[in-house]
């Protein structure tokens, strides 16, 4: 009896496997507000859901407990219609550290309230760390990100340099400015060889969630990063030691070159695209771009529903967690759903996750030629 129990339990564990695989996106227990747009960070077991557009509200959520803990708020004269958090580097290497810090920064327009703020995060405690407060020198006065003439609304940026002190900010209309944190000055403006403004793009860190450090090594003077808005594409490098950058067009896909508002996340060698808007409507598509291959594909696995205004965030299980967005009414949702690297990256598979879905496939095939055959006997009868 106990060998009966063990065996349909294996069996069970096996069947939940292989539907994860089959069918990618989980539901999870839904936001505690509605989001638009918001911003997302992962640390350990935790990710962190920085405000949206709508909403100034800061939560935690946990992978595994499937629990959310609000943080904190913005403070009431910050503006996030448009805005950026990165998580800024720890250059001590402590991965067993539980304090964070973040940078949020950007402003709804031009000269309108910019800002620039950092959080210390302590996880697992309640204490003062949990706040936003203005980002400061070490004589305490007042760092701000950009200036009057920068319009940051929708400014996306990423942290790199072989010390992770530099922070690339992308912004309309299509400028590329390098900011190092190091001194909290801007090093290097520059223009991006594009015929249209930024607005809701896709711009992301070669180093971003793994693939990237191994290029690190063998080339560590240059920081390598790619963007995507629209029909435009670019491979942009920067070059530490000279401080110059260099930009290659990429092809874009068709179907992406239609849409804005998507989510978007960088994992190894491959950038995926979830959702977005396009000529009126919101697809459930999802998208991929190899990297090293230089190619796209549309996936025949779609997202739920229709989703635009949401944001992807790697977890450290590896699993992409799809957070917040719109409807067609531009009404924030409380969508909270993630899914298995690998259903996207079939380099990520296990072995056992091969078997299993080999094993999958063998049988569905099995049954279809199966019911084929009675259909034949059918119509010959008849």
């Amino acid at each position: 009896m106990a060998n009966q129990n063990t065996t349909q339990k294996s069996l069970e564990r096996q069947i939940e496997q292989i539907q994860s695989l089959i069918t990618p996106f989980q539901t999870l227990k839904v936001l505690p507000i509605p989001l638009s747009q918001p911003q997302c960070v992962s640390h350990k077991h935790e990710i962190l859901i920085c405000g949206s557009t709508n909403e100034k509200a800061c939560y935690s959520y946990h992978t595994i407990k499937n629990e959310y803990k609000f943080i904190c708020e913005y403070p009431n004269n910050v503006s996030l219609l448009g805005y950026c958090v990165v998580k800024l580097v720890d250059n001590n290497n402590n991965k067993d550290s539980n304090q964070i810090t973040l940078l949020s920064f950007g402003s709804n327009e031009r000269e309108k309230d910019r800002h620039s703020l950092d959080e210390s995060k302590e996880l697992n405690k309640s204490n003062n760390y949990n706040q936003w407060v203005p980002f400061t020198d070490n004589h305490n006065n007042p760092i701000i990100i950009g200036s009057d003439s920068d319009v940051y609304k929708q400014v996306c940026a990423v942290i790199g340099g072989r010390n992770n002190n530099l922070l690339f900010i992308t912004y309309q209309y299509h400028n590329i400015s390098v900011f190092d944190l190091n001194i909290l000055q801007f090093i290097k403006h520059d223009d991006l060889p594009i015929n249209i403004s930024l607005s809701h793009h896709c711009f992301v860190s070669k180093s971003e969630n793994g693939q990237g450090q191994e290029m690190m090594k063998t080339n560590k003077q240059n920081c390598q990063m790619l963007l995507f808005c629209r029909s435009i594409g670019l491979s942009i490098e920067y070059d530490e030691d000279n401080n110059t950058f260099q930009f290659h067009e990429l092809p874009v896909y068709d179907e992406i070159a239609q849409l804005f508002v998507c989510a978007c996340v960088c994992i190894n060698d491959i950038i995926l695209f979830f959702g977005g808007w396009s000529l009126g409507y919101a697809p459930n598509s999802v998208h991929k771009y190899s990297i090293r291959e230089n190619k796209w594909m549309a996936f025949e696995k779609t997202l739920p529903s229709s989703l635009r205004d949401c944001t992807a965030v790697l977890s450290e299980d590896n699993h992409i967690h799809i957070i917040g967005g719109s409807d067609d009414e531009w009404k924030p949702l409380f969508t909270h759903i993630n899914a298995k690297v690998c259903v996207w990256d079939a380099s990520q598979l296990s072995a056992n996750e091969m078997k299993f879905i080999i094993q999958y496939w063998i049988r569905v095939l099995k049954i279809k030629l199966g019911w084929i055959d009675e259909f034949n006997k059918i119509v010959i009868n008849y």
